[in-house]
């Protein structure tokens, strides 16, 4: 009894709190300390009468392919739920994790902390102290202080949507979310300018930089200043306009709508560019309508010198019914980001232009007709007069040509990225895309030549009759006897390498010395040189009829007795399977003669792609970051046996036809000869430049050498520029010195001068460099794994702030 009598005035205690709070709710008001935290089934803070709801609304909720939580204002009372306002973190993604929790305080208004407690964002009141929040019928969430005085709300912050009784001023704007699903900041903005004019443009999204108008309201009167426009209005009626100075009205809405008592009205810059104003029945179970959207034609308005178009570089531009864009990429390119259909497609080919084009075949190419398509901006070179077919054979002829356009007798090429793809109905002119045909067939092992096969070929040219004029008993029986006579004969040949002849237990094939010298007709053709050796180009025969170009090494700087460290270290290597690595096709081992011979690879070195004349591309270079470091992974930790490579620099990466990275050159640090090495000590084991510090200290060498020589190769690819250039004058003579100092010193624009292409990604540039800083930390212990290096470079593990690399170098002075 006493229980319950104490239970019964604890509720009267309680009482005016629940009170307080259903109140709260039924007026749209929030007291301070309220909260909201980020789930399935989470709370909101509704509105008065319903229609509108501030809380987290969980992001592409219909496929439910993630659980991340959009903390916005949305409708309620409508199957869609529709965004119309959404906390913007600029260049993140303002998304949150479960668990995350929004309260409104005094000091700071609201304020989204993440699961750990973090602040991801806040409502920033500069002056006053809030007393209470408001969630209003108009859409708009209000913070007020206890005079009643707006200290913040949402309609002064928009993000990419307009509401009825909401206005714009000059210095706000809308920005698009980066796709339907992804609301990070995208490309595209809304903007009221100074001038009166309101315009849709491309914006770099590093910087902000505005681009030229793809559309443009035409309210600016430089003639008389009065009659400019200085404020965008949605009226409740439902209809928007530009205000102008004297009072006057310029129409967005120049259609009658629907009676806004029973509509929902809302105005959206789109993630694909399209501005454009909907309405909603609100006893209804429908899509959102169109009133009127701008441009008329993204594809084609959107023209500008800069960007890439309403859709990706190299993709090509189409409408759809409601006038919104359709993004496709061309036969042989496909989506550089499989989850953005709109973004920029890459080729599934390699022009193969580096090295002097001497790696391009014209008679792999061939084109793709398009119908009414051009890509304006992409021109290389005219043309005039030419036909239709020489304009397609030049094209072919010219590794850096990858569309042609050709109209009356006038030829256009067109170069890679291609901006501005688009389909026009207007146009007359033709157009064709280069693309490859056929692709070079990875090698396949080579047999070596077998010196029987004379004596097969006799033998089988003699029985040719009588297998054509045999019985089929007899026939079937003749093949069977052959099929045996090949296999005992290959048998015998395989089991010539088996470990009791003193060869190598191995399915790689051993040739013999002349062998190789016949492939590489006398070690004619040299294509590098190494601590190991040199390399021959060679072609040796795969099948009868076939033959494969093939890379031989030979080694003469390995231990002359080590007969048994060669074998091992071959047995290893050949037993690496890793699509960014060189493949080992064979050996040989005669006498004092040791050779390997590896796949061939037509693009050469990393060292001449990034210290040629043509800075290649930003997204090539960092791929080719990302596969070398996948590479490193599996030599350290996927390996049967791990493999310290010791020697890795841009000359040891080498290129295949498609510009994948592939190392080469690991395993064969255990084989050299250490009094023979060109390093910069007797012990020392690599190339100046590249070398870890504990080389110089005698200490325990580990992966982490590896580690330190990729933080010096991925600040070449970065800059690319060499890790040690004494012509670049003493300050910038060692790059991880100026690198750092570039980092230090928030200049890393220095570090990319000149690569727009970096600049505009200078976050990633920033990433880049905070990861080869970690792996040329002086202390081996503070340096990451390779596993790690990958995971901070694909954005799995965030990359904290990197120490100074040289503390013991510093402290020596």
């Amino acid at each position: 009894m006493a229980s319950a009598r104490l239970y019964f005035i604890f509720l009267l205690f309680q009482l005016p709190f629940y009170l307080h709070l259903s109140i709260a709710q039924n007026n749209g008001t929030v007291p301070v300390g309220a909260t909201l935290t980020a789930g399935t089934n989470s709370s909101t803070w509704l509105s008065p009468s319903g229609d509108f709801a501030f809380g987290f609304r969980q992001v592409d909720e219909e496929n439910n392919t993630n659980d991340l939580f959009l903390l916005s204002i949305f409708y309620s009372n409508i199957p869609a739920k529709t965004v119309v306002w959404y906390t913007d973190n600029k260049d993140q993604n303002p998304a949150v994790p479960r668990g995350s929790q929004v309260k409104l305080t005094a000091d700071h208004g609201l304020v989204l902390n993440d699961p750990q407690g973090k602040q991801v964002w806040s409502s920033e009141i500069d002056i006053g102290t809030v007393a209470v929040g408001h969630m209003n019928d108009t859409g708009n969430f209000v913070l007020a202080s206890s005079s009643s005085s707006k200290l913040w709300d949402s309609f002064s912050n928009p993000s990419d949507t307009l509401l009825p009784g909401q206005t714009m001023e000059t210095k706000q704007g809308l920005f698009s979310r980066k796709s339907e699903t992804n609301f990070s900041r995208g490309r595209f903005q809304f903007r009221l300018l100074k001038d009166g004019n309101l315009v849709l443009n491309i914006a770099n999204l590093p910087t902000g930089d505005a681009y030229d108008a793809y559309y443009i309201s035409g309210t600016y009167d430089p003639a008389n200043s009065s009659n400019s426009g200085y404020r965008v209005m949605f009226n409740e009626s439902g209809y928007m306009y530009i205000l102008r100075r004297n009072g006057g009205r310029f129409d967005l809405t120049t259609e009658s709508v629907v009676p806004a008592a029973d509509f929902y009205y809302r105005a959206t810059l789109n993630f694909d560019g399209v501005f454009a104003q909907y309405f909603y029945p609100k006893n209804g179970n429908e899509n959102w309508s169109v009133a009127w959207s701008e441009p008329e034609n993204i594809c084609v308005n959107i023209g500008g010198e800069m960007g890439s178009g309403a859709c990706g570089f190299n993709s090509i531009c189409s409408l759809d019914s409601d006038r919104r864009p359709k993004c496709a990429c061309p036969k042989g390119y496909s989506l550089l980001d499989e989850n953005d259909r709109y973004g920029s497609c890459k080729p599934d080919f390699e022009l193969s232009c580096w090295g002097g084009g001497q790696g391009y075949k014209k008679e792999l190419f061939d084109f793709h007709e398009l119908q009414l398509t051009n890509w304006h901006l992409s021109d290389s070179e005219r043309f005039r007069p030419y036909n239709e077919v020489q304009c397609k054979n030049s094209c072919l002829s010219d590794c850096f040509c990858a569309a042609v356009i050709f109209q009356d007798d006038c030829c256009w090429f067109k170069k890679l990225p291609l901006s501005n793809g688009m389909t026009d109905g207007r146009l007359t002119s033709k157009a064709f895309m280069k693309y490859k045909n056929k692709g070079d067939d990875p090698p396949s092992v080579p047999r070596p030549p077998d010196p029987e096969d004379k004596k097969k070929r006799k033998m089988m040219n003699a029985t040719g009759s009588v297998l054509l004029g045999s019985s089929v008993f007899v026939n079937f029986a003749l093949v069977c006897a052959f099929g045996l006579s090949f296999f005992f004969i290959y048998k015998k040949k395989w089991i010539r390498n088996s470990p009791g002849d003193g060869t190598i237990e191995t399915n790689l094939p051993c040739f013999s010395y002349k062998e190789l010298e016949e492939a590489t007709d006398n070690f004619k053709e040299e294509v590098g040189r190494g601590s190991f050796g040199i390399v021959y180009k060679g072609v040796i025969l795969t099948t009868r009829t076939s033959t494969t170009a093939v890379a031989v090494k030979k080694l003469d700087r390995v231990f002359q007795d080590g007969e048994k460290e060669f074998k091992n270290e071959v047995v290893v290597i050949g037993q690496t399977h890793h699509k960014n690595l060189v493949r080992l096709l064979g050996f040989c081992d005669e006498g004092q003669n040791r050779l390997l011979v590896y796949e061939f690879l037509n693009n050469g070195t990393l060292a001449s792609f990034l210290f040629g004349n043509l800075k290649p591309s930003w997204n090539l270079r960092t791929n080719i970051a990302f596969q070398i470091a996948r590479g490193l992974l599996y030599l350290h930790e996927d390996c049967s046996a791990q493999i310290i490579h010791c020697d890795i620099k841009p000359q040891n990466i080498l290129l295949d036809d498609y510009y994948n990275a592939r190392i080469s050159d690991f395993g064969l640090a255990k084989l050299l000869t250490l009094n023979q090495s060109k390093a910069i000590r007797t012990a020392i084991r690599g190339t100046k430049g590249y070398v870890a510090p504990e080389w110089f200290r005698n200490s325990t060498i580990t992966a982490k050498v590896d580690v330190y020589s990729f933080g010096v190769l991925l600040l070449e690819i970065i800059s690319c520029r060499k890790s040690f250039d004494i012509e670049m004058g003493e300050e910038y003579a060692i790059l991880t010195d100026w690198a750092f100092d570039c980092y230090r010193n928030e200049k890393l624009d220095d570090l990319v001068e000149g690569d727009m292409e970096a600049l505009n990604d200078i976050k990633c540039v920033e990433k880049l460099v905070m990861v080869s800083i970690w792996c040329i930390q002086e202390d081996p212990s503070l340096r990451p794994t390779m596993k790690k290096v990958l995971q901070m470079l694909e954005g799995v593990v965030e990359v904290s702030l990197p120490p100074n690399p040289y503390p013991f170098s510093s402290s020596m002075g």
